[in-house]
Formats: C-alpha cells, structure tokens, sequence
C-alpha cells in the first residue's frame, strides 16, 4: 500500500470512528466520557476512541477511559502516561501516526496505578526512553510486578525503576521546561507536570497534567489532598488541563471532558477558540477540589472518632 493511499485510509477510518462516537454522544443519555469511564469502561472496541491532534504539538493516543497524551517537541517527545493491556499496542500504533517511537525521550507515569503505567515496559523497550515517576509509586510500581495478575494470571509487565523525581525537578526538551511536583493523596507519590507550553496555530498555552486529585481513604491521604490541591492552586496561568481521566464525580468536567471537547475540537470553525483552552473551568475545578479535600478531612476525622 503506498503511503498516500494508507494515510487516506487512515484520515477515513478516522473520519468513520469520530462520527461513530459523535452519534453515541448525541444519543445517550450519559456524558459520552462518563460512558467511557463508568458505564463501558470494560468494552474493548467502544474503549477505542479515535486518536486526535489536539494541538500543534500535542495528541491524545489513549483510550476512552484512561489518557495517554504525546508531547512533541524538536529533539524529542514526552509521553504522559500508557494506558494498560488490552490496549498498548493499539496506543503504540497510535502513536506511529503522529510521530516515531525512537522519538518517544521520556514516559511521564502520573501515579502508580496500572491503568496509566501498564504499557511502559513495553513503550520503553520498543523506544528506548527513560520512564519518569516519583519515589513512592515506583515501589507502588514494583509491589504490582512482584504479585500474581488478575485471575492468578502472570505479574503485569513493570518497567524496572528508572528516573525518580522529586518536588521542583525540572525537565529541559526542545523547549518545554517541565516542572515536576509530587502531590499525593491519590496515590503515595503522584506526579504532577507543570510547565508544559501546546500551540494553537503557533500561539502558546500554559497546559498542566495533574497526576491525580482527589485520595483513596484514610485520614493521612486526606490530609495529604489537602496539601496537594492547595500547591495546585499556587500554580497561576493555567489554560489547558490535560485531564488523565475524561470522567470524575460528581458532575464530571463542566463543559465536557476531554472526550467531548476532543469531538468538539473537530468541528471547530476558523476563529473560534480551542475546546480545551478553558481556564476559567480549570480555576473553578481546582477551587472545587480544595474544598473536597477539606471535606474528606472531617470525614475521615469523623469515621476514625467513631471507632
């Protein structure tokens, strides 16, 4: 097949599968991310949304339910996050459409769940890069390569322990000056990445991964939200969020999570804004999320006086 009629059937496929999933959102009664993160989070095919560029330099490669987001940049790209089997090798011939996986320099893990750092060993050994995650959730990382798999299947593929951040570690690629914060509380040691510049038809936005807000029980993981959607805050001039999941309770992302603002984002007419350029949601997000982390506090202070 020559490469003109292969990128032909490339843009169709795709063309096919936006309309595919714009029909689903205009008939569900559910946020179409919701559909990808709750409801269909188990249906492989459903589960394979259409890759996109989102900016001049910047593509979401992943699933529905789980981001995996490509940063190019002139000596190399940063990939945040994998996504997990079934999917990796999908997520890699993602990839391939936008760009070559030798050029893939960093695999940023946001945090040590298997969803997001499922795909590395294989990413890394297929591209060569350093795979980037905090002291905590590597070992996170390493308890889960180290057990049996779901069913008493085989450990899960787990990349061996490479860079370790800390908070203020800074990252210098073809441009992007990439600040590394730890805020834990969804995990012990979750990664958050400040600094990174998209383009919008050559105009730059300030975008941010956070590498996951919100805790998962316990008075210490509470406390520790509070810390963390408290240094988020402190970060000004936010304009893009490079959400890891499209979906979060209760009310999902107003004005749509990536999902949605991706299928918007295809429509678009010439001098409209960009979907997911939006700070005025991003700052209200991060309002909404201190004020959660407050309340899971006197929650968890609550369920331990009570014991």
């Amino acid at each position: 097949m020559s490469k003109i009629v292969r990128v032909a059937a490339i843009a169709a496929a795709c063309t096919v599968s936006l309309a595919l999933h714009s029909a689903i959102a205009a008939d569900t009664s559910e946020p179409l991310s919701k559909s990808y993160r709750v409801t269909r989070a188990k249906d492989v095919e459903f589960q394979k949304y259409p890759s996109a560029k989102v900016f001049d330099n910047l593509y979401y490669v992943g699933p529905g339910y789980v981001s995996v987001w490509l940063l190019t940049t002139p000596q190399g790209d940063v990939l945040f996050d994998t996504a997990q089997e079934p999917y990796v090798d999908w997520v890699m011939d993602n990839i391939k459409k936008y760009a070559s996986l030798r050029d893939i320099k960093y695999i940023a893990l946001s945090h040590g769940h298997l969803d997001h750092f499922g795909g590395a060993s294989k990413i890394q050994a297929a591209s060569g890069a350093r795979v980037v995650a905090v002291d905590e959730d590597w070992k996170m990382i390493e308890q889960v390569g180290s057990k049996p798999g779901a069913n008493g299947a085989a450990p899960p593929a787990v990349p061996k322990r490479d860079m370790v951040v800390k908070e203020g570690d800074t990252l210098d690629l073809g441009g992007q000056h990439l600040i590394f914060h730890t805020t834990p509380g969804h995990t012990p040691g979750v990664l958050t990445t400040e600094g990174i510049v998209v383009y919008d038809n050559g105009t730059p936005h300030k975008a941010i991964l956070w590498g996951g807000g919100g805790y998962r029980g316990g008075l210490k993981e509470a406390e520790q939200s509070v810390t963390s959607a408290a240094k988020i805050a402190a970060i000004k001039g936010v304009e893009v969020n490079l959400q890891i999941h499209s979906w979060a309770e209760p009310v999902g992302y107003p004005g749509g999570g990536v999902n949605e603002r991706i299928l918007t984002l295809k429509n678009r007419k010439p001098g409209e804004p960009h979907p997911m350029v939006d700070p005025v949601t991003w700052n209200a997000w991060v309002e909404r999320a201190q004020e959660q982390a407050v309340k899971d506090v006197e929650k968890e202070k609550a369920k331990a006086a009570a014991k």
